[in-house]
């Protein structure tokens, strides 16, 4: 006999079982033991292995990173989570020793100025000195306080907002190469409002964003102050590497929650909710969460709501890879200052970013031994992730032979790539997400997660999955759960 409606176990799928997925599988079977709710939750996911993007595998005696390295400290949400389900004694820092980066300029590495915020200066004499920037470059960079405020309030690509500011040097030289390494963007298209925002209300408020620079540090706030480009002394990781994480989270799951090789090829919405059909289930669920690309929610929707679908369809995705490098310590001629370096696009090399692993942070390599990281594709070379992996190779450790000097053959090369794996934030992202939550709302028991909405790293993907779970508890537990107090990611 079927229980009554009023006694009936809510059920729920979450689809796809990256740091998203994970995040919200855990936060809402918390939450259900919290007020003592069952809830029956299926996390279902395509591949073999769960954590998307989040791979961490040894390979010649070192941690290697295939996706993501570390986690943004500046985002508390990150660091609390971490420790609250049982992280904390594997955390570790970046090696302070080490803290820098640097940026490719012909076959030179130029360390990153003092106080410089990926494009905004808050000290003025080190980036005089510094040779990324013509004479001409320079002058243009110190006319930004006499630059008039811009009165228009809708959103502004990168590129649009530092030439205007700060002149098309500045722009290609630093802001591309840095954005670059975060975003994998392209400047031209990438939006200041989703990505940049300090900035854009520094010279709404200042009237100009090196003044607001100068104004922080002369009031004490060291936190732009001492910033090189990507503030690497703001990220942590895990001693066995970033996979530590979603590991965790799978091992905290109940037993019979995580369904892997289930690949979920339909979703209907039905009048007591939604049917989700896999590869060899189908379930019938009070709420769904698709915490997938945005891509492959569009295609899951189409069927259901057609707006809905294309406005997912709105956010385009970049591919990338990245290149493990193993060396032994005697082959890298020159010396390796600080975490890494950026390459702009400028300079057309095959590589954009390169992470010194070994450097970065303690125990990555054996001693004796250099773990390299290469970065490439992203949206301005497409064509690079064309090459095999021979010839990929070949053209990335071209381009350190050139700037690190490296002429020996490594011992050990892992490729891996990422197709449609970055998320583009264009110009009127914010207004495309407002639009999608819209949309949304016309679908009772519809949610989504991911990358692709509100902030690319790990800490905006556990906040988007659990605002998710929070959002779905109140579906389902309409009476326990209490308003979210909304903090930063």
């Amino acid at each position: 006999m079927n229980e009554p409606a009023a006694t009936k176990v809510p059920t729920v799928a979450i689809i796809g079982a990256g740091i998203s997925g994970l995040a919200s599988a855990h936060h809402l079977n918390r939450i259900a033991q919290a007020h003592q709710r069952r809830v029956v939750l299926h996390l279902l996911e395509s591949d073999t292995r769960a954590g998307g993007v989040i791979r961490s595998e040894s390979a010649g005696g070192c941690t290697c990173e295939f996706g993501p390295d570390s986690i943004l400290a500046e985002k508390p949400r990150g660091r609390a989570f971490c420790e609250e389900i049982g992280l904390e004694p594997r955390l570790i820092s970046t090696e302070p020793a080490n803290r820098g980066t640097s940026i490719a300029k012909g076959d030179r590495l130029v360390p990153i100025p003092k106080g410089l915020n990926l494009f905004a200066p808050s000290r003025i004499l080190p980036m005089l000195r510094s040779p990324l920037l013509s004479t001409g470059g320079k002058l243009r960079m110190l006319c930004e306080p006499f630059i008039r405020r811009r009165r228009n309030v809708t959103d502004e690509s990168l590129a649009s907002f530092v030439r205007r500011r700060f002149g098309d040097e500045v722009l290609h030289n630093l802001a591309q190469p840095l954005a670059g390494g975060i975003y994998t963007a392209d400047p031209e298209r990438l939006s200041m409002d989703a990505t940049m925002a300090r900035f854009v209300e520094m010279e709404r408020k200042h009237g100009s964003v090196t003044a607001a620079m100068l104004r922080r540090r002369a009031q004490g706030d060291d936190d732009n102050a001492s910033a090189t480009g990507p503030r690497h002394n703001l990220f942590f990781a895990f001693r066995d590497g970033i996979e530590e994480l979603p590991k965790r989270l799978e091992e905290l799951l109940p037993p019979g929650v995580l369904k892997k090789n289930t690949c979920v090829s339909a979703l209907v919405a039905t009048p007591s909710g939604w049917q989700v059909r896999t590869n060899d289930i189908e379930l019938s669920v009070d709420a769904v969460c698709l915490a997938l690309p945005a891509y492959l929610t569009a295609d899951l929707v189409a069927p259901v709501d057609r707006d809905l679908h294309t406005a997912l369809r709105e956010i385009r995705y970049a591919s990338a890879a990245t290149i493990n490098i193993v060396l032994d310590r005697s082959e890298v001629p020159r010396p390796l200052a600080g975490y890494g370096f950026v390459v702009p696009a400028r300079e057309r090399r095959t590589t954009i970013a390169c992470t010194y692993s070994s450097h970065k942070y303690a125990h990555r390599a054996p001693d004796g031994s250099v773990l390299l990281r290469a970065f490439v594709g992203g949206a301005l070379a497409p064509d690079k992730l064309t090459l095999d992996d021979a010839n990929l190779t070949n053209a990335v450790m071209a381009d350190l032979r050139d700037l690190l000097g490296i002429t020996a053959r490594p011992r050990e090369v892992i490729i891996t790539r990422w197709p449609e794996s970055m998320p583009q934030y264009d110009v009127g992202h914010l207004q495309r997400v407002a639009k999608i939550a819209a949309l949304l709302e016309k679908q009772p028991g519809l949610y989504v997660a991911g990358n692709a909405y509100d902030g690319v790293g790990i800490p905006d993907c556990i906040r988007s999955g659990e605002m998710a779970a929070e959002a779905i508890c109140k579906l389902i537990f309409p009476d326990v759960l209490k308003p979210r107090s909304e903090s930063p990611a």
